[in-house]
């Protein structure tokens, strides 16, 4: 019996041992995994950067056509406070005609602007006078609204600072308040996990954790959030090691950047120094005691605690901290007395608590790829500079929500059935100066200004009647012929347009057939010039997309996107000159060495003359054709050109318009590709008119070269008549393309008798 219990003894023992040792083996192969792991995040790139996209900075000059409201809007959007009178960077006062701005220092990707007093003086809608620190300058910046970020997978945004800019009260309020044996402990705290035994054990389950500063911050980059032993004795062992290798000051400040306090839309704030300015618009150092006992306060419940969203549960939690730091010396009874009756004051709106752009930052980001990789874009803290202008963009959005919004109404349309799109760039320059791609501008999905793939209907008719023009036998007064037209495709299938109003018209002037966008009459003509020079028209108008080479084509029965169409009618506006439509101005590094700047790519692909015609004809449009809604809402001296569009059975509503700084393009229709009670000119016309209804424009003048000439024609018979003639018209010709004929007229001549004689006769 002693023999067999001496020998169980023994063999349990000998067991024993061996599991120790496979447990000692096991335990260092993960210690020795933990530790690689632990050292590799801290010694190597901590946190992923988003690139910080940043709009236009906006130029002020003597002479912009800036109503004052839109000023004080773009200065409440970067963090400007409005005051009687200014005495430090970040104020503006205004009294009606006159503005003072102490402008904060500017960095920008072509050079800094140095902090400085605007004053600026209205009149009429505009500038008057502009004064850079008492002295009259032609220009001055000011510093460009952040409008969003390239961020990381999980949306992460952080501001990086170091341990000397957080205020010391800052400091010890947060070890107070989140581990009081913070600076002598190793890691994890006895007491701590004792306090949170006993209170898990009165709950019956995991309630409470007695995590550390340490602790906390292994969770935040290392480990998820469940609770289960397994993951709380590896975070133990974690922080044993961090806090072997690391100083308190090298995780306390990496704890500051990494903690998460709160949600803006997708993004997570991450640390004090962001928390900071988007909770109170201003630097860490700059804190005061309320403030920082709110900061400390949120870390408990981000969510439970946030003081934009629950203010009631964010202010008692704030007086909690401010009595632990009464508690604890760190302020005075009559300090806790007065803090604690103070209002939170978190700002309701600064640039780090942006509205964000996401068509347009789509845009953005594709742009990037060429020249930047995904990972550079989302953890590099890359700056970009855009042609994003925020008083164009947000009046957009309005328009596009608010009258999409009455369209249903008024044409008893299913609530929120119709959606669209819209692209804004400079005639010339090519710079998209806003992107709509959702009614709901907030929307971070499905990009129709990109991605909307629809049927350009009456949009294409420009590119047949730029191709005739282009042809030596062709003029503004050229007759077509708008009579009923059948054509046999390959597959023996008819092919048979029609008018909108289902009527015929005869004989036609081309100009007047396009201004009316008559489809039979278009048809012909496509035919007419032929359509492999239709589709080469396409391309040298920047359609960089297979245009197939069919009849349909000349009425807009192919597929093209608001962005791509903008890009066709970009040319047309800047006289045949192609720019690529580009959202990039520069990017430079996260301290503003410059990496890359985006200039102008300018070719002229057409020639000017015949889109002189076009523009002219495009003018028409407006004046008396499809697009004449504008004549009621803009003054008539803008000259605005443009074209309506609309596809078959009515399912896409286009137009295309332009002034002399400004082309816009808007789509309206539905995601189900049903069919709707609206024209180009009922639905995406009212859209673009809204749009522009209460911004500058630049009036339309076409520049005329020396080839082109005005002459008096009689349109009807298609001649070169006199200004004398009954009927006769002046308009522009090229030369050498004149009309064959012309007409003779006898004018009757004034008499010298008097006026009671000629009654007789």
């Amino acid at each position: 019996m002693n023999k067999m219990t001496n020998s169980r003894v023994k063999t349990f023992f000998s067991w024993a041992l061996k599991l120790s040792l496979v447990g000692i083996v096991v335990l260092a192969i993960l210690l020795a995994y933990l530790d690689a792991k632990v050292r590799d995040k801290f010694e190597g790139k901590r946190w992923a950067l988003p690139a910080k996209v940043f709009a236009r900075p906006l130029e002020l000059y003597p002479g912009l056509a800036l109503k004052p409201k839109y000023l004080i809007q773009e200065l409440e959007q970067i963090g400007y406070h409005r005051v009687p009178s200014v005495v430090t960077p970040g104020q503006y006062s205004f009294d009606g005609q006159e503005m003072d701005i102490f402008r904060r220092y500017v960095t920008l990707y072509d050079g800094d602007e140095i902090s400085a007093r605007i004053h600026i003086r209205f009149s009429g809608g505009a500038i008057d006078g502009l004064w850079l620190d008492g002295q009259p300058v032609p220009l001055a910046r000011l510093e460009p609204l952040l409008i969003g970020g390239i961020y990381p997978k999980h949306n992460e945004d952080r501001q990086l600072i170091q341990l000397s800019d957080a205020p010391s009260l800052l400091l010890k309020t947060l070890v107070a308040v989140e581990d009081r044996d913070f600076y002598d402990h190793f890691g994890i705290s006895i007491k701590g996990i004792a306090r949170a035994l006993v209170v898990n054990v009165q709950r019956g389950g995991l309630v409470q954790g007695g995590s550390t500063l340490t602790q906390q911050l292994v969770k935040n980059f290392f480990l998820t959030r469940e609770r289960t032993l397994v993951r709380k004795a590896t975070e133990a062992l974690m922080a044993l090691l961090v806090e072997f290798h690391y100083s308190k000051e090298d995780i306390l400040e990496a704890y500051l950047n990494e903690v998460y306090l709160g949600q803006s839309g997708r993004r997570a704030i991450h640390g004090f120094g962001l928390a900071s300015q988007f909770y109170f618009g201003k630097h860490i150092s700059r804190l005061t005691p309320p403030e920082i006992a709110t900061l400390v306060g949120m870390v408990k419940g981000p969510s439970v605690y946030n003081p934009k969203r629950k203010p009631e549960n964010a202010m008692a939690r704030r007086n909690v901290v401010l009595g632990v730091m009464n508690e604890q010396g760190l302020i005075s009874d009559y300090e806790l007395a007065v803090w604690e009756k103070r209002e939170l004051d978190v700002v309701q709106y600064s640039q780090y608590q942006r509205i964000e752009y996401p068509a347009f930052l789509d845009l953005v980001r594709r742009q990037l790829r060429s020249d930047y990789a995904d990972s550079d874009l989302t953890s590099e803290g890359l700056r970009i500079y855009t042609s994003l202008d925020p008083i164009v963009q947000r009046s957009a959005e309005d328009a596009m929500s608010k009258r999409l919004a009455a369209l249903e109404s008024g044409y008893r349309m299913p609530q929120d059935s119709l959606q669209g799109a819209m692209v804004i760039a400079g005639t010339e320059s090519g710079e998209v100066e806003a992107v709509v791609g959702d009614r709901n501008p907030r929307f971070f999905g499905f990009n129709r200004a990109l991605d909307a793939n629809r049927s350009i209907g009456s949009l294409a008719k420009p590119a047949v009647y730029l191709t005739a023009l282009r042809q030596p036998e062709f003029n503004l007064i050229t007759p077509l012929d708008d009579s009923e037209i059948k054509i046999a495709g390959a597959n023996g299938n008819i092919w048979q347009p029609q008018n909108y109003d289902k009527e015929s018209h005869g004989v036609v002037p081309l100009y007047q057939a396009m201004a009316t966008s008559l489809n039979q009459a278009t048809a012909r003509l496509g035919l007419l010039v032929g359509l492999k020079n239709v589709v080469q028209t396409f391309y040298d108008l920047g359609v960089d997309k297979d245009v197939p080479e069919y009849p349909s084509i000349v009425l807009g029965a192919f597929e093209m996107n608001p962005f791509d169409v903008a890009q066709m009618y970009q040319t047309i506006a800047a006289s045949g000159f192609k720019t690529p439509l580009k959202a990039i101005r520069g990017v430079t590094t996260a301290d503003g060495q410059l990496l890359s700047r985006y200039g102008y790519d300018v070719k002229q692909t057409i020639k000017t003359e015949p889109i002189y015609l076009l523009q002219k004809i495009m003018q028409r449009v407006v004046q008396e054709g499809t697009a004449r809604y504008l004549n009621s809402q803009f003054d008539e001296g803008l000259n605005l050109a443009g074209k309506t569009g609309t596809s078959d059975s009515q399912r896409d509503s286009w137009f295309a318009g332009f002034s002399g700084d400004k082309l816009a393009v808007v789509w309206v229709g539905r995601d189900d590709n049903e069919s709707m009670p609206l024209t180009g000119a009922s639905g995406a016309l009212r859209v673009w008119a809204q749009t522009f209804k209460d911004l500058p424009l630049k009036p339309l003048f076409p520049l005329p070269t020396e080839n082109i000439v005005e002459e008096w024609v009689n349109v009807a018979e298609n001649a070169i008549s006199s200004e004398e003639c009954e009927g006769a018209v002046q308009l522009p010709f090229i030369e050498g393309r004149l009309p064959l004929h012309t007409q003779s007229c006898v004018v009757e001549q004034a008499t010298d008798k008097p006026w009671w004689s000629r009654l007789f006769n």
